[in-house]
């Protein structure tokens, strides 16, 4: 298990988190947008066939002391752990990803937290590879919080609980949906799995990286790398191997062996 104050520490670095440990809702935020800019979401070890492991201990090799990414199942497993260790009340759910998903309703295949700070209620997440809220989103029926150029709000469906949606291009679209039923580290065994092995699941197809950037946010579609910044978008693919592994370093952190 994880419990030194020598790993929190490391985490901490880790995501370049420099700031006061309050228990604050603006450490929470800020401890979020730390996460975003500095670990990237990726699935290269499911596609290199590498078994991928949600205990804890694992994860924070792979992610603190080897500097990769992971996805929500890494990912938010072990921003929850930092944040529990922290002093906040964490609840870890599950989630139905609705995003460009033309299965509806989607299965579960989605890990999020819901965190509680000075009194309030939070929707935290660091485990979507596209565009989601940096910060946390508060808890409540219908207000809309704008992030950046970014606004989101979370709504009640009858049928599958609160829906976190975004304004595009004047309408309300879904991101992912989820219920309250308090979820145990097991509990994520099942929907990871599938996600790992099944042959319809996106995650064995292409590789699927992106973070976060000060000017806009990193991805590959591909074999393309995209930079996007605030003055648009400029791509290419590397050529060799060696030169897509470069590229990996240079735009994302991430050395692969």
């Amino acid at each position: 298990m994880l419990t030194s104050n020598n790993q929190i520490e490391t985490y901490l670095a880790r995501i370049g988190f420099t700031g006061s440990l309050d228990g604050s809702a603006k450490t929470l935020a800020d401890l979020q947008e730390c996460h975003l800019h500095t670990v990237p979401y990726e699935n290269l070890d499911i596609l290199n066939r590498i078994p991928l492991s949600l205990d804890p201990q694992d994860i924070y090799r792979k992610i603190v002391e080897r500097r990769r990414g992971g996805y929500c199942f890494e990912l938010n497993a072990l921003f929850g752990w930092l944040l529990r260790e922290l002093g906040y009340p964490v609840t870890d759910l599950v989630a139905r990803f609705w995003r460009d998903e033309p299965n509806t309703p989607p299965k579960r295949r989605h890990h999020v937290l819901k965190v509680e700070a000075e009194g309030t209620t939070y929707l935290c997440d660091v485990g979507v590879g596209g565009i989601v809220p940096r910060r946390p989103i508060a808890w409540a029926e219908g207000l809309e919080q704008q992030q950046g150029e970014e606004i989101y709000r979370l709504e009640r469906d009858l049928d599958y609980g609160w829906m976190l949606t975004e304004l595009k291009n004047q309408e309300w679209k879904p991101i992912y949906s989820f219920t309250e039923e308090p979820q145990l580290p097991k509990d994520f065994i099942f929907a990871s799995f599938w996600c790992e092995h099944a042959p319809d699941s996106v995650f064995t197809q292409i590789p699927i990286v992106a973070i976060r950037t000060q000017e806009g946010r990193n991805t590959i579609a591909g074999r393309e790398f995209r930079i996007f910044t605030a003055t648009g978008v400029s791509t290419f693919t590397p050529e060799t191997d060696e030169a897509y592994k470069t590229a990996l370093k240079e735009h994302f952190g991430i050395q692969l062996a």
